[in-house]
Formats: C-alpha cells, sequence, structure tokens
C-alpha cells in the first residue's frame, strides 16, 4: 500500500492534523544497561483524509514488532477493572448471555475484561496479538489465542467451530493498520445474531480536550462514528447502537450486528453522527485548528516545567503509559525538567521512558523524593491517581495534568 494513502479508501493524504516530529515506539522501555545506546525514531505525523475522514499516522512500524514483549497490562488500573465489571454486567443483562453464549474478545490482553464472564461461567475466548501477555492470561486460566486478528485468524477459529454471540473490541480497532482485513474478520466470526461492541477514544473528544498525547505509532487510527460506520458497512456489519462513555479522554463504545441481523437501530446513532457534523468533523479548518493548538499545548507545558526548575522546585510523574512518551519527546522534556516517573507494574520499574531517559521507579519513590510537583501522565486516570498518592499532601505536593492545559490540583 502506497504509505501515502487512506488506510481506509485510498484516497490520497496531504492535510496534516499533528506533526509531532521523530519520535521513538511510545512502548519501547530502554533497559538501564542500554542508556547510552542507539535508539530507532521515526516521523510521528497524523493525517486526516479529506475523503473519508479518517485521522490517521503513517505505519512505519509493523506491528509484529510494536507487539513483541508488550509492556502495558490491564490489570494495573482500577478504573478499567470497574469499566470490565460494568462492562460484563451490562452485556449479560442486554443480551441474555449464558452458558450456551461465546464471548469473544479481540485483543484481549492479560484476560482482565473476560475473567469477569468466566465468573459467570459464561465460555470465552481471547485473542492476543503479544505472546507475553497471552501467557500471563492464559495461567490466569484464561484460553487465549496468541495471534492477530484478520480474515485468516477469523475463519480458521470459525472452521475449529467457533461462533460468537460477543465479540468485545475495547481500544484496538485503532491499533490495526489494515483496518478493511481486521473488520472483515469479524463479519466471520460472528454468529448471525451476534453482537460487537467497538470501544475506541472519540476524535471528536480527542479535538476539543487538545489530546495530542494520544498520537503515537502504535494506534495507526483516530476514529468517530462517521467513519467507524462506513467500514463497518464495507464489510456487511451494520451499527444499531452507541453510547459515550468517560474513559480515555472521552469514548465512545458502538454496537454492531450484520446487516440482516434482527437488532432495531437506536435513534441515538444518527443523532451522534450529527453531533459530529456540527462539531466540525467534515471540514478540514478543524483539522487544521487542532494542530495549531498542538504548539500552543507544547509552550504552555514547557513554560510551566522551566518555571518550576528556575524556583528550584522538585518535579517528578506518575504513570508510564505511551501517551507519556509522546508528550516528553515531542516536547523535549528530560529528567532535567521531570526527575523521574513512577508507575504501578513492575514490569517497568528500573526501566527508562524512550527517547527522553526519564528513570522509571516504583510509587514509592514519590515518598522517599517529597517531589513539589507530580504530574499526572496518564491524565484520564487522574481521579484514581490523585486519590491513591493523596498523600503528597503531607508535604505539601502538588498534582498537575498537562492536558488539555496545564493546571495544578
Amino acid at each position: 500500500m502506497d504509505s501515502r494513502k487512506c488506510r481506509s479508501c485510498q484516497a490520497p493524504l496531504s492535510v496534516t492534523f499533528a506533526d509531532l516530529g521523530m519520535s521513538p515506539l511510545s512502548n519501547s522501555l530502554v533497559p538501564p544497561n542500554r542508556a547510552l545506546g542507539a535508539e530507532t525514531f521515526l516521523p510521528l505525523h497524523a493525517y486526516v483524509c479529506g475523503n473519508c475522514w479518517l485521522v490517521q499516522v503513517l505505519d512505519f512500524e509493523s506491528p509484529a514488532n510494536i507487539f513483541k514483549d508488550y509492556v502495558y497490562l490491564s490489570a494495573y488500573s482500577d478504573t478499567w477493572l470497574r469499566h470490565c465489571e460494568r462492562y460484563c454486567e451490562q452485556m449479560v443483562a442486554r443480551f441474555g448471555l449464558d452458558k450456551q453464549s461465546l464471548v469473544v474478545e479481540i485483543a484481549s490482553n492479560d484476560g482482565s475484561l473476560l475473567k469477569t464472564f468466566m465468573s459467570r461461567a459464561i465460555p470465552i475466548l481471547g485473542v492476543e496479538p503479544a505472546e507475553n501477555v497471552a501467557e500471563i492470561a492464559r495461567k490466569a486460566g484464561v484460553p487465549t489465542e496468541a495471534a492477530f486478528f484478520g480474515k485468516k485468524t477469523a475463519q480458521r477459529l470459525r472452521d475449529s467451530g467457533h461462533s460468537a454471540s460477543l465479540m468485545a473490541a475495547n481500544n484496538v480497532l485503532a491499533h490495526v493498520p489494515d483496518i478493511n482485513d481486521f473488520v472483515a474478520g469479524f463479519a466471520i466470526l460472528l454468529a448471525p445474531e451476534g453482537v460487537i461492541t467497538f470501544e475506541f477514544p472519540s476524535l471528536k473528544e480527542q479535538i476539543a480536550g487538545r489530546q495530542f498525547d494520544t498520537i503515537y505509532h502504535e494506534h495507526f487510527s483516530y476514529l468517530s462514528l462517521h467513519v467507524v460506520k462506513a467500514i463497518l458497512a464495507r464489510h456487511g456489519l451494520r451499527v444499531f447502537d452507541t453510547e459515550s462513555l468517560p474513559t480515555h479522554g472521552g469514548s465512545l463504545r458502538v454496537f454492531a450486528c450484520h446487516e440482516n441481523a434482527s437488532h432495531a437501530t437506536a435513534k441515538n446513532v444518527e443523532a451522534q453522527i450529527r453531533a459530529e457534523q456540527d462539531f466540525g468533523l467534515q471540514s478540514l479548518d478543524t483539522y487544521k485548528a487542532f494542530s495549531d493548538r498542538v504548539v500552543e499545548s507544547k509552550l504552555d507545558t514547557l513554560e510551566f516545567l522551566v518555571k518550576a526548575k528556575r524556583q528550584g522546585k522538585v518535579v517528578a510523574g506518575y504513570g508510564a503509559p505511551a501517551k507519556a512518551s509522546t508528550m516528553l519527546n515531542y516536547c523535549g522534556i528530560g529528567p532535567e525538567l521531570i526527575r523521574f516517573t513512577v508507575d504501578r507494574n513492575p514490569t517497568k520499574h528500573g526501566m527508562l521512558m524512550p527517547g527522553c531517559r526519564i528513570p522509571i521507579l516504583s510509587p514509592e519513590a514519590i515518598f522517599e523524593a517529597r517531589p513539589d510537583y507530580v504530574v499526572i501522565l496518564p491524565w484520564n486516570l487522574r481521579d484514581e491517581i490523585a486519590t491513591t498518592m493523596a498523600g503528597i499532601s503531607e508535604w505539601g505536593g502538588r498534582f498537575v495534568v498537562l492536558t488539555p492545559e496545564v493546571k495544578i490540583i
């Protein structure tokens, strides 16, 4: 595929959504013994397709390399675990799932979501591209196929007797370079009256919240309901409902089924599409304006950190998510401005953030260093982190978020 053509409709790409310069792969944490070694930097440039309105970055790295020794694990976010439990309760109640059903999750990670169905004796199957993460799920008793999902994998599972009553795809639609092959797989594996739910960060909310740090190489696409509806229709799938979610700074949950399935289409589908149109998601001016606002965010962030440094303040971070890599590298922030960051995931402890080389420590390091400011890098988990780390008030420490603007809490 021509790298300057839209991955959905093949139209030429020319309009910039955000040019974030050169950046490393956001989850490629650096071990200390490679601190002085070379690192691959790739262009991080997002375009908008003026034909179908899909926002996308060019795919310079293969998914096989991106998801090798993957470090993100769902189980280390209490907010996400509660989200999984609520999802399970809602789906069981709405669609009458029971022991005769099959729930298949695509990009099932460590199995946190599927465990909620397993506890209700509902048959489950995970499909996870990262072998190391799939193995964690298997050890927890969650049957998991280590494979990239698409037509080939779906047909193999279908031929082996699987037919899904519910397919969950949370925060994965954006992660696939060949979005048409990926979506086609759902049409193969889904039972005739089955349901698919896709969850993905809302492009509308991303623009409104100036969330440029959610752009990274692992996120190939940035999605609106209008775009997703068109892609699904191309593969014989119909959107019949949608709802807004608070996760990841504002997400959409889209319900889809086979075109001829009996699920009635809710009025809020068209209402959501009209809201996107009214916001300007089908106007190139909206995307060009976002590009300018990204620069303002960079200047505001650096102004705060430089001022804190000159005042002798100690600044630390909380969290080492992918979005932090984008933020830190685009703004040129290193240990001289944020001394270290911490994370609950023990596999990240002792590692360095890619590119900027900021050390990642355990959360206890915050209470040892007693920083003046703690920058919450996974700003979508702000409330959870502020509650968990409330003890920083003992020495007058303050929390800071950088998105959509610098704010001292």
